[in-house]
């Protein structure tokens, strides 16, 4: 009898290594270390996500509930990535039962040609934008202009972004790293026909987009999309944004395009009753976001005639299948890690080369894009782009424990880098403390640091191989005696028999009493 080898499973694959924008081409601390020196970016970024976190903590503090608000999103989002791909194919049968047509692509770049080739089959050369970080994920604008056609960004801060040739700095606000004096810049320069005396006043800034935008919102015939939510009970798709442009940009247009990664959809309609709450209070400080729109296929008469879903993997199963990392696809796309974060408060988002910044980027990133794709692959360095302080688990809505993946990623990276110094001298140090009697020689020999010290009795400057870990700390500087010498010592002795003494007395004053 014979039998057929079919092979072992293969790894599913990451995002393709030089596409999109998933990978910088530094890596962090070399990144943060420029974007340090920027005090202006700091002032920004500082006076920014301090407002957003005060805001947050008010509106998430009025609900009695949070704490089990939280829990039943942790518990959606687990089902859903426990049955993602029958909830995939659920979300499929009910869009093309009401009028869309679903595509799937692989990767970026797949996904890029698909919406490339939509646009072009309806005659248009030019495409208005929901802000969607999926399509900044694979470049999609980039894409799109190296093809001919014009996309054209109808969110305030893309809109500043892309006017600017920057990339975004913040998942929820992509210019958070530009005050009104820059904004107010960037239109004079860049928007035709503006004011000349256009000032930096808020709400005259916002009206200088707004009628740059109107025009384009009444012409042009396609749109492109993101999508927070897409609901596999029904084949809704939801948006939900602060401005009315997508409003705008999901009614007006004749062919509507959305693009969504695979892990933003959910089983059931009433789950959004639990997402609707996290995600606002989450994000903007909000009770609730001020345009939440949702649309379930074709209506005839009634918005967009023609729409297409491109269903995004690009690097999602592959992050499926880490039995670990696969937490962080739970994911909202909310910010408030960010928000929280020390280190991308002083560091901002462009130190971390991926359209995912902060510690959820640090962490998503890698399980996207892969940390070894490349000799010096820069995403190896995010999992260290954090201080493990925690401040991340406890804000996030859907309690995705980023320090401990952080840490799994630092294993990881670890365990695929071979043979380095570091690994050496953590099995010297291993070696050592299995022995007692070198432990105690080199305790001995420790004492030698003592001439590196200051006159404040601190070391702020280590000898090679060494001097990389006292760029950014000191140390203080070994004492003249260790604790086991001490403890040898008459005066040791003599402390431990004092404390014995006091402990045996307050044993007899409990018992007494």
């Amino acid at each position: 009898m014979s039998s057929t080898f079919l092979g072992m499973p293969a790894t599913p694959p990451r995002s393709p290594y030089g596409t999109g924008n998933l990978r910088g081409d530094r890596t962090f601390p070399k990144a943060a270390h420029d974007e340090l020196r920027n005090e202006q970016l700091r002032r920004n970024l500082g006076r920014a996500t301090r407002t957003i976190r005060a805001k947050r903590l008010n509106v998430t503090g009025e609900l009695p509930d949070w704490e089990a608000l939280r829990a039943a999103g942790s518990a959606i989002k687990t089902d859903t990535m426990n049955r993602l791909p029958e909830l995939l194919e659920q979300l499929e049968r009910k869009v093309t039962e009401r009028g869309g047509t679903v595509h799937w692509a692989r990767d970026g770049v797949e996904a890029n040609e698909i919406v490339a080739r939509l646009v072009r089959a309806t005659g248009s050369r030019e495409v208005i934008k929901v802000k969607s970080m999926a399509t900044q994920e694979t470049g999609l604008n980039e894409h799109l202009e190296s093809v001919g056609i014009t996309p054209y960004e109808t969110d305030l801060a893309e809109l500043i972004v892309q006017l600017a040739h920057d990339k975004p700095s913040h998942i929820l606000v992509p210019a958070i790293h530009r005050n009104r004096d820059e904004i107010r810049q960037i239109f004079l320069k860049e928007i035709p026909g503006v004011d000349p005396g256009l000032d930096n006043v808020p709400a005259h800034l916002a009206a200088a987009a707004r009628a740059y935008l109107r025009e384009k919102f009444m012409t042009t015939k396609v749109a492109v999309s993101g999508a927070n939510f897409g609901i596999a009970e029904t084949g809704t798709l939801a948006v939900v944004e602060s401005e009315g442009n997508g409003r705008m940009c999901l009614t007006l247009p004749d062919t509507l395009i959305t693009v969504m990664g695979i892990e933003k959809v959910l089983p059931r309609y009433q789950d959004l009753e639990v997402f609707l709450q996290l995600l606002p209070r989450s994000s903007t400080g909000e009770r609730m976001n001020p345009y939440t729109s949702m649309w379930t296929g074709v209506t005839p008469g009634d918005g967009p005639q023609d729409f297409h879903l491109v269903l995004l993997d690009n690097g999602r199963t592959a992050a499926l299948a880490d039995r670990i990392g696969r937490e962080a696809l739970n994911c909202i796309r909310c910010s408030a890690c960010l928000n929280v974060c020390p280190v991308y408060e002083r560091a901002g988002g462009h130190a971390y080369g991926s359209t995912y910044p902060g510690p959820i980027g640090a962490v998503l990133t890698p399980q996207l894009a892969g940390m070894d794709a490349a000799k010096n692959d820069p995403n190896s360095s995010l999992p260290y782009a954090s201080s493990l302080c925690g401040a991340c688990f406890d804000a996030c809505p859907v309690k995705i424990d980023i320090p401990s993946l952080l840490v799994e990623l630092r294993h990881q990276s670890t365990e695929q880098s071979g043979t380095t110094a570091e690994k050496l001298a953590m099995k010297a140090a291993a070696t050592v403390m299995k022995h007692p009697k070198l432990f105690t020689a080199a305790q001995k020999g420790g004492g030698i640091g003592r001439v590196l010290a200051g006159r404040d009795g601190r070391i702020s400057r280590l000898p090679p191989p060494f001097d990389g870990w006292s760029e950014s700390r000191d140390i203080a500087a070994p004492p003249k005696q260790t604790f086991r010498s001490w403890l040898a010592s008459p005066e040791g002795g003599a402390t431990m028999r004092a404390a014995e003494d006091e402990y045996r007395e307050n044993r007899k004053k409990e018992e007494g009493e």
